[in-house]
């Protein structure tokens, strides 16, 4: 395993990404978009897509991307998830970009995805673990017919890789396709179900091998945008209880309050480390199944309690719809069942390394 610790220059991507949110993120705009029939934060996208050239740092320069590693990706990923972007870039820029990367033929899309012009999605359902079966569509002659639900950011791509009963991954425009929209608990990253009525699909290479590789990096990523939820969350904890005041001391000084904080931290950084862990091993490609069932299964009880606290500690604002906390909480419970559960990864881990279940 190479170094975990962060280079100079994802210091220096994570400082512009950053700075880029602060600017066109803040947390009273995306509380505005999700509250309209649009939450997806298109020139958002298109400045870190377009401007920036992030989404395309999972695909080779000779491919029409930027040629970086999946490390470069968790620290956007780590930003995306402490300012709860709503942009595709884990459904688009990881988890399609990966299941085209699989496959013989998509190089134009690729390209595309890569460069921002389109949206990409992969139409298996968000809650799927790698390796876990999926749902299909009936594939006739060229035209595929189906439905297919749990759709993360469907309302926004331009172009589906839908799985087939035939074993093939297809690529289906967006306006071939029904999409209705799903009540989703994280208002972020909205959920769709997709309807294809012989909709003309082009066969890109085999869906199984696909598949599993974009779960699989999405689910070792992933960890890193939970990562990104947690240290938000203890952050403007730890911030907020240094300014309230409770008979004329910081709230942040009562000794029950601290142990809280410090169970919090001492969970938080242990997170770090797993979601390193799994960005590392992807780019890698050492132990990468092991590492990311690791990270995953730890990635979100950790999320989850530290959004909890946050809502919990910040008192009777916390639980106001103004305030940030709850698009933080919902984004960690959204999160703590995507791509596998912890309980999943778990037991996917236990095969490996030889620690069955009771």
């Amino acid at each position: 395993m190479s170094d975990l610790l962060y280079s100079e220059e994802e210091e220096a991507l994570r400082a512009a990404v950053r700075d880029l949110l602060t600017d066109h993120c803040d947390a009273a705009s995306v509380l505005a978009r999700i509250e309209t029939d649009a939450p997806h934060d298109l020139s958002l996208w298109k400045a870190l897509a377009d401007g920036m050239g992030l989404a395309g740092l999972l695909v080779p320069e000779d491919r029409g991307g930027q040629g970086a590693t999946h490390r470069e990706a968790a620290v956007v990923l780590e930003e995306l998830g402490r300012a709860v972007a709503p942009v595709p870039y884990l459904t688009s820029a990881v988890v399609a970009t990966e299941a085209l990367l699989a496959c013989a033929d998509g190089d134009d899309l690729l390209a595309d995805l890569a460069s921002g012009r389109r949206i990409g999605a992969l139409a298996v359902g968000l809650h799927k673990a790698p390796g876990a079966a999926f749902a299909t569509v009936r594939a006739d002659g060229g035209a595929l017919h189906g439905e297919l639900a749990g759709i993360a950011d469907a309302a926004v791509a331009d172009v589906l890789l839908v799985p087939a009963d035939d074993s093939g991954l297809y690529a289906v425009t967006a306006d071939a396709v029904t999409v209705v929209p799903q009540t989703s608990l994280d208002l972020t990253r909205p959920l769709a179900r997709v309807t294809l009525d012989g909709a003309p699909g082009r066969r890109l290479g085999d869906a199984g091998p696909a598949v599993r590789r974009a779960l699989r990096a999405g689910a070792g990523l992933l960890a890193s945008e939970q990562l990104g939820v947690a240290e938000w969350a203890l952050t403007e904890t730890v911030r907020y209880l240094k300014d309230r005041k409770q008979f004329n001391r910081p709230v942040g000084g009562f000794q029950a309050l601290k142990h809280r904080l410090a169970q919090v931290w001492l969970e938080t950084v242990s997170l770090r480390a797993a979601a390193r862990a799994a960005a590392d091993a992807l780019a890698t490609g050492e132990d990468t199944d092991v590492t990311v069932a690791v990270a995953q299964a730890y990635a979100a009880p950790v999320a989850v309690r530290a959004t909890e606290e946050a809502v919990q500690l910040h008192g009777g604002i916390g639980m106001t719809w103004e305030h940030p906390a709850h698009l933080h909480l919902k984004r960690a419970k959204a999160d703590s069942i995507a791509l596998g559960t912890a309980g999943a990864h778990r037991e996917a881990l236990a095969g490996p390394a030889e620690l069955p279940a009771p």
